[in-house]
């Protein structure tokens, strides 16, 4: 991934929780293994944008990724964008999870998208493909 200052929602970019780096699954007769971020970003029209939240998975092999950043910049193949666990629009959220974890959604989404376009709190951006 590629690392811009400026925010431009024609380049799909995404905010990524630096600290929150996992391996999320491993085969031990492989040299590779699942890696993920928690990411926010927006999509939509610049008019009618939505905010989004889940995360940005990829395969990386050995050696294990440093650090969230050695990570991003090793994911290169954007073809399935990120895993979304959470929409808010303004009016309202969809998302899959329990209740508690939706209401975890609404504290970062309603923020985010009321302060569209500038970076949520906590997030280092803007990352695109």
């Amino acid at each position: 991934m590629i690392r811009e200052d400026k925010f431009l929602i024609s380049r799909r970019p995404y905010a990524v929780d630096l600290s929150s780096i996992r391996r999320s699954e491993r085969d031990p007769d492989k040299t590779w293994a699942w890696y993920v971020v928690d990411a926010v970003w927006f999509r939509g029209r610049k008019a009618e944008p939505v905010a989004c939240i889940g995360t940005l998975r990829t395969i990386i092999d050995d050696p294990a990724p440093a650090d969230a950043r050695d990570f991003l910049e090793r994911y290169t193949d954007g073809r399935y964008g990120g895993d979304c666990h959470g929409r808010w629009d303004g009016e309202s959220y969809w998302g899959n999870v329990p209740l508690e974890q939706q209401e975890r959604h609404l504290a970062v989404l309603r923020p985010m998208l009321a302060n569209y376009p500038n970076l949520p709190d906590g997030y280092d951006g803007w990352w695109r493909f």
